[in-house]
């Protein structure tokens, strides 16, 4: 795959072919952990930056377009065209519409009308997910997570990534794994899976904050929300989180809990998807506090 730097000089004329409109000087580029990204003026080139990525495609599309149908208060990105022909040079691709906003910056909290408009328009983004899981039409169509989820994912890292940790690395990851043994069995939200700095955009209008949507859906299921609320606090901080707690009623112990376990296996997590996709940085990065 081509690194992020030159992915748009890589892809030239096929993304002259995508995006008629836009002028090579007008495009930004993005690296995620499964794909480049190219951010054209309306819409927005994903690329595979694996081969498990590229096999993955179509199944991401299907599961946007049921997001898409969703009144979830917020928009999601809506595919539009999907590409890369086998035994040819051109690269898998899906074309998505693009989603207006930008990341939040964390400074941006320090005023406290900010923090407590960003704290509401979570709760509300968060109990719409909550009310999605029990659709029974949303639960036919997208993954759900399995009842024996942080048992099998123990598994899975001990058999897979623990060769590659020091033996302290080993202590450590050991303690953040035993804390999922009491973690109970998935519950019936819709759960993004990544919802952290990046993949939250807002708009300020008039000078009021505005959650406008949320991207990459690539870890979607229908499981225990408490993942999603443990992302909010790694990428907005705690006390955004108390907040959100507090407004959405999950302020109990239970749920505090299962924040607490899920969140300190986030490293792990990243480190195992990347040993199965062949992406050795986000490898590395992952293991960073394991070697």
């Amino acid at each position: 795959m081509a690194p992020a730097m030159g992915i748009i000089e890589t892809h030239r004329h096929l993304l002259n072919r995508l995006l008629p409109e836009d002028k090579e000087s007008g495009l930004s580029s993005l690296q995620g952990q499964f794909h480049h990204v190219v951010i054209g003026s309306e819409e927005v080139i994903c690329f595979a930056r694996s081969e498990a990525a590229s096999e993955r495609l179509p199944a991401r599309a299907a599961v946007l377009r049921t997001l898409a149908e969703l009144d979830l208060g917020f928009l999601t990105p809506r595919p539009l065209a999907q590409g890369g022909i086998p035994g040819t040079d051109e690269p898998p691709y899906l074309v998505l519409s693009r989603i207006p906003g930008a990341p939040l910056e964390r400074d941006a909290l320090d005023s406290p009308e900010v923090a407590e408009t960003a704290a509401a328009q979570f709760t509300a983004l968060l109990s719409g997910l909550n009310a999605a899981g029990k659709d029974a039409r949303v639960r036919a169509a997208l993954p759900q997570a399995p009842e024996t989820q942080w048992q099998e994912f123990a598994a899975c890292v001990r058999a897979e990534l623990f060769p590659l940790m020091s033996d302290s690395g080993r202590k450590r990851a050991e303690g953040e794994l035993a804390a999922l043994d009491g973690l109970p069995p998935p519950a019936s939200a819709v759960v993004h899976g990544d919802l952290g700095g990046e993949n939250v955009l807002w708009k300020f209008s008039d000078g009021v904050l505005r959650l406008s949507g949320v991207i990459d859906w690539d870890e979607v299921t229908v499981g225990d929300p408490a993942e999603d609320l443990a992302a909010v606090g790694a990428g907005y901080g705690d006390t955004l989180l108390k907040r959100v707690l507090t407004l959405g009623d999950w302020d109990d112990e239970a749920t505090a809990g299962r924040i607490t376990a899920i969140r300190g296996t986030f490293a792990l997590q990243q480190a195992l998807y990347a040993q199965r996709d062949g992406d050795e940085e986000e490898l590395a990065d992952g293991l960073t506090c394991y070697r």
